[in-house]
């Protein structure tokens, strides 16, 4: 049983759709980070960090409970212990790992500020707005380039690097992108869309 402490953010969906594609016994524990939940001793107990998700397996390594957190780190381990959205082959592996680093180094970062600027910050920052802006729309072209001539981000299969990049792209509206802008982005969201497990999974906990 997989035990997932999350919430629906960009982040938190992540690990969501991925149980739902898996389709392996879990349970869901709604984090609050707007009530600080993730601040408890309970949950820090979990995640040191205090972010959320963070996941407990029991039977982990060993048939030994495991605790995880960070994202990226999360879904490389049920890729691996389930063998899916993870190619074996070592040319497409690292290709789908160096996707899913660009997710966890580069999108997630600025699309997050973004979501900041725009949407929580007290007053609005002219330069800051201009900056990661500008940067949002240049990953959006680093996405487009890379989906003109694949059908996926990586290895030319569904694999963790989608399911980590999705939840990002899910919220272009925040962002003020207009997918029509990143015509094979756009292919590669409705085509992810359109999965059942992805619908799911969007809206655990």
């Amino acid at each position: 049983m997989i035990d997932l402490y999350s919430w629906k953010t960009s982040n938190g969906r992540k690990l969501g759709i991925m149980l739902e594609e898996l389709g392996i016994p879990y349970k869901a524990h709604p984090i609050d980070i707007g009530a600080g939940d993730q601040f408890t001793p309970e949950f820090t107990q979990l995640n040191p960090n205090q972010k959320i998700p963070a996941m407990v397996d029991s039977d982990g390594p060993g048939g030994k409970p495991i605790t995880l957190f960070e994202s990226g780190a999360m879904l490389i381990y049920l890729a691996e212990k389930t063998g899916r959205f993870l190619p074996q082959d070592p040319r497409k592996r690292y290709e789908t790992i160096q996707w899913l680093m660009f997710q966890m180094g580069g999108i997630g970062p600025i699309f997050g500020q973004v979501h900041h600027f725009k949407r929580a910050a007290k007053e609005q920052v002219p330069y800051a707005l201009e900056r990661y802006g500008t940067e949002c729309r240049r990953l959006y072209g680093v996405l487009d380039g890379r989906l003109a001539d694949h059908p996926y981000l990586a290895a030319d299969e569904y694999t963790i690097a989608d399911i980590a990049t999705y939840p990002w792209v899910l919220r272009h509206p925040w962002q003020e992108v207009e997918l029509g802008d990143f015509p094979n982005v756009k292919r590669w969201f409705d085509e992810i869309s359109a999965r059942p497990a992805v619908q799911t999974g969007i809206e655990i906990p």
